[in-house]
């Protein structure tokens, strides 16, 4: 985490300093979009890193063996698909969630299914999608994305199989 930490901040220091090249008046106009957008999403993101905060400590160590360790297999996998679709918030909620689920122990197929589930099949998106570039594209991408989850899934599955094996 500090690692990505430092690689942000250098990133950040990069665009600040390019920004600043570009002018007062832009430099001025990137901390105040800046300040408007972190305002947006703090309580989101505070939200969910809480949240998996206390999924962590309540969350039932037989739960996470039986139904979403690798021995869960199939079981694990499915469940991750669905839970992908149904998290709201997308990524902003289910990449701590994911941190939180890893450390208790969740398998490696289970959470490729969910965090693939979660970035093509989130239902939040849908009726976005649908407004942006109607029905008929959103409904065929749906269609096409249903099978990437398992299909990411079952490949870690069969990765981590290959691997043991050697």
């Amino acid at each position: 985490m500090k690692l990505t930490a430092l690689i942000f901040a250098g990133l950040f220091g990069i665009i600040i300093f390019y920004t600043w090249l570009q002018g007062s008046q832009t430099f001025s106009l990137a901390w105040k979009n800046s300040f408007k957008q972190l305002l947006s999403f703090a309580p989101i993101l505070i939200l969910a890193i809480t949240m998996a905060a206390f999924v962590e400590t309540i969350l039932p160590q037989d739960f996470v063996k039986e139904w979403l360790s690798n021995e869960s297999g199939l079981r694990g996998i499915l469940l991750a698909w669905g839970a992908g679709i149904i998290t709201p918030g997308a990524g902003i909620v289910g990449m701590p969630l994911v941190a939180t689920l890893y450390k208790a122990g969740a398998g490696l197929p289970v959470l490729m299914t969910y965090l693939t589930s979660l970035a093509t099949l989130s239902f939040i998106k849908v009726p976005i999608e649908a407004s942006f570039y109607g029905w008929k594209i959103t409904a065929l991408r749906i269609g096409i994305s249903l099978i990437l989850p398992l299909v990411a899934g079952g490949s870690t599955y069969l990765l981590l199989k290959i691997y043991q094996m050697h």
